[in-house]
């Protein structure tokens, strides 16, 4: 962002840009002064970009982005501070909650495009995305602690990423881990030199969307509840996800295809 901009001009900057190239729809956070910190207003304009994209068949793959230096740094802290009344808090908070269960929900897969810091529930969206591409520059942090506010949205996201161990050492102190500790916790997909991280999480974008549209929200529609059941009520709800995925237009092309030798032509139904 231009150094001469007036201040009016900064105000009247989009909050979230927005740019769709070939079944990639890239929503980027837009606050870079503030490092991306997820305002009321930017999780508003989040979530109405997202419950637009879930009935878009267009867009076939989601990348979050962050505008400038960072990824994006957590709740807005001097917004929170304005409003002190629980009220106020306890809409935030069920606002973030809300955008974070819409990611998991999204018939697209999400993938998180990190650079600079994802701290706090910049963390927390990193470990809510579907999917993570990381620059090896990234740093990644729960750090609501250090102010004395524990991660507790944020852990939710993160215990489910990471062991449980590493999930309560990141909470209980605050610390940064690299990019490379990171992936070894099992938060972020891949990690790459920052003048690499557009190609390669285009590259996992296009593997996406190389596979059937039917297949690939089937998965995502059966991944994330049988997460949550035990392992026999997981296989009847992935056995009935099979099924169903079985009977698609796609899958019957997709055998087809494979025991002809020639490429599939998915049709999305």
């Amino acid at each position: 962002m231009s150094a001469t901009l007036t201040p009016q001009a900064v105000q009247a900057e989009p909050l979230l840009l927005r740019d769709t190239i070939g079944g990639v729809c890239t929503l980027t956070l837009n606050r870079p002064r503030q490092y991306n910190a997820l305002s009321g207003a930017m999780l508003a304009e989040l979530q109405t970009a997202l419950d637009g994209i879930a009935a878009d068949t267009s867009i076939r793959v989601v990348v979050i982005a962050g505008q400038g230096t960072a990824f994006c740094a957590g709740h807005d802290l001097k917004e929170m501070r304005a409003n002190p009344r629980k009220d106020f808090y306890d809409a935030l908070f069920a606002q973030c909650s809300r955008f974070m269960l819409t990611i998991a929900r999204l018939p697209q897969p999400v993938i998180a495009r990190v650079h600079g810091i994802a701290t706090a529930a910049g963390c927390q969206l990193v470990a809510a995305c579907d999917l993570a591409v990381a620059a090896d520059s990234a740093k990644f942090a729960t750090s609501g602690i250090n102010v004395g506010l524990f991660c507790s949205t944020p852990a939710v996201a993160l215990s489910r990423n990471v062991p449980r161990k590493k999930a309560m050492e990141m909470l209980m102190t605050g610390e940064f881990i690299d990019a490379a500790t990171a992936e070894s916790f099992g938060l972020v997909n891949r990690v790459v030199p920052l003048d690499r991280l557009d190609a390669e999480v285009q590259r996992l974008a296009a593997a996406i969307i190389a596979k059937s549209p039917v297949a690939v929200a089937t998965g995502k529609r059966m991944f994330y509840p049988q997460l949550e059941v035990g392992m026999e009520a997981a296989y009847a709800q992935a056995a009935e996800a099979m099924a169903c995925n079985m009977m698609a237009d796609d899958a019957g092309e997709g055998i087809d295809a494979f025991i002809a030798k020639r490429p599939p032509h998915w049709t999305g139904t």
